[in-house]
C-alpha cells in the first residue's frame, strides 16, 4: 500500500483540528506554492533557510502585504510542526513585508 500524499496529510491534520475550509484551502495553496518555488522538492528535504528564502521572495519580488506573508508563514509552520513533526530554526534572515503606515486622523471644526 502506498504512502498518503503530503497535501492529503495536510488536509487530514487540518480537519482533525477543525479548522475552517477556507483555512484548509489557503494553507494547501501556500504549501503548494512553497513546493513549486523550490522546484518540486519535498519539504522534508528543505529547512529554515528555504522557508526564509520563500517568504523573502514574497515580500521583495511579489510585494505581498504583511498579513499575506504571515499567512504563508503560518501555513509552513503548520506543515512542519503538525504534519512533518519537525521544528526549524529561527527565521532571522527573512525580509518582512512592510506594514502600511497609518495616517493620523485629524478632526477640525469647520465653524470658526
Amino acid at each position: 500500500m502506498s504512502q498518503p500524499r503530503l497535501l492529503d496529510l495536510v488536509r487530514n491534520e487540518i480537519r482533525l483540528r477543525h479548522y475552517s475550509i477556507r483555512t484548509e484551502k489557503s494553507y494547501v495553496d501556500w504549501i503548494t506554492r512553497f513546493i513549486l518555488f523550490h522546484n518540486k522538492r519535498h519539504p522534508q528535504e528543505l529547512g529554515a533557510d528555504h522557508v526564509s528564502s520563500f517568504l523573502t521572495y514574497l515580500a521583495t519580488r511579489q510585494n505581498v502585504a504583511a498579513s499575506t506573508q504571515n499567512q504563508a508563514l503560518n501555513a509552513l509552520v503548520f506543515l512542519y510542526r503538525n504534519v512533518l513533526k519537525s521544528e526549524f530554526d529561527e527565521l532571522d534572515t527573512m525580509v518582512r513585508a512592510k506594514k502600511p503606515k497609518k495616517l493620523p486622523v485629524v478632526l477640525s471644526s469647520l465653524d470658526r
